[in-house]
């Protein structure tokens, strides 16, 4: 009975130990989430603010408009928003279209095919890749301005595809989990290697073909630093990272604060496309990361 009785209290004190530890968890988590999301519930509600458009040290406005996003609109400003929006529209298109295919093409070569040479492609593509990408920004620049691409859209679609081969890594771990069997399979019925990749292996990785187009899209979406460095100082070929940094300190570093309100509204409106694209395939995404297309 003492025995019993023993076991009893232990199994309770471990209960409780338990129950603590998942409250402070808990507890850290809601905390960890309020502090993420607060930047995000200031721009919005900023966004909405209509007594000024400098910055204020309040959070609620105190008074509510919707002329922030109305002036986005405003297509005789010096600040042409939509024309900036429309251009990164098309870079991070363009991008996403020829990075899916290159990212896919290269993760299955590697995944699939023996060739010599290809550990020493993987391993030299991984240590260049541990490498920031700003330290080739004076290199891709006078390349480019020998072509005369400087301040070109194009040119800055250029440099992000040619880094495409760099993301081959998550890719062909998940072509690695599809079984080499049915490569042989096919290849006993007379289907080449062409085949094999468009008909057979792309309809198996649906999930890690979304986490590739998701990946080529929300980079040049949101790039800042190789944008503002390459595409010059016509206005009229910004991306929307250029442009809203621009409302905050002007083209020749002065204040322009009355411009905080409208960057706000920008910011909100340049996020909704990501979180809607991210969120409608946000199974497939995670489907990409963590699992495979085939088991057996």
């Amino acid at each position: 009975m003492k025995r019993l009785n023993l076991t009893n209290r232990q199994e309770g004190h471990q209960r409780r130990n338990r129950i603590i530890s998942n409250t402070v968890t808990y507890v850290i988590l809601v905390l960890i989430s309020i502090i993420w999301v607060f930047p995000f519930v200031y721009l919005l509600l900023q966004s909405f603010r209509g007594e000024s458009t400098g910055v204020v040290g309040y959070l609620l406005p105190e008074e509510w408009t919707f002329d922030n996003y109305i002036a986005l609109f405003n297509f005789n400003d010096q600040y042409p928003f939509i024309r900036w929006y429309l251009t990164t529209l098309m870079i991070a298109v363009i991008t996403c279209f020829f990075q899916t295919i290159l990212v896919l093409m290269v993760s299955y070569a590697l995944s699939r095919m023996r060739f010599k040479g290809r550990q020493g492609i993987m391993k030299m593509i991984l240590v260049i890749g541990m490498f920031p990408g700003f330290l080739s920004l004076i290199a891709v620049y006078y390349v480019l301005r020998q072509i005369n691409m400087i301040g070109n859209p194009f040119g800055l679609i250029l440099v992000y595809i040619a880094g495409s081969a760099m993301s081959y890594y998550i890719v062909k771990g998940f072509f690695d989990t599809v079984p080499h069997a049915l490569d042989e399979a096919a290849m006993i019925d007379g289907a080449n290697r062409n085949t094999i990749f468009w008909k057979i292996i792309l309809p198996l990785s649906k999930p890690i073909i979304i986490y590739t187009i998701l990946t080529s899209f929300v980079a040049p979406w949101g790039d800042f630093m190789m944008s503002s460095y390459l595409l010059g100082n016509n206005a009229d070929n910004w991306t929307v990272a250029i442009g809203l940094q621009n409302w905050l300190t002007g083209n020749n570093g002065q204040n322009l604060s009355h411009y905080f309100t409208r960057f706000c509204a920008g910011a909100v409106f340049t996020s909704i496309p990501i979180v809607i694209f991210f969120f409608c395939l946000q199974r497939y995404y995670v489907e990409g990361v963590t699992g495979g297309a085939v088991k057996g």
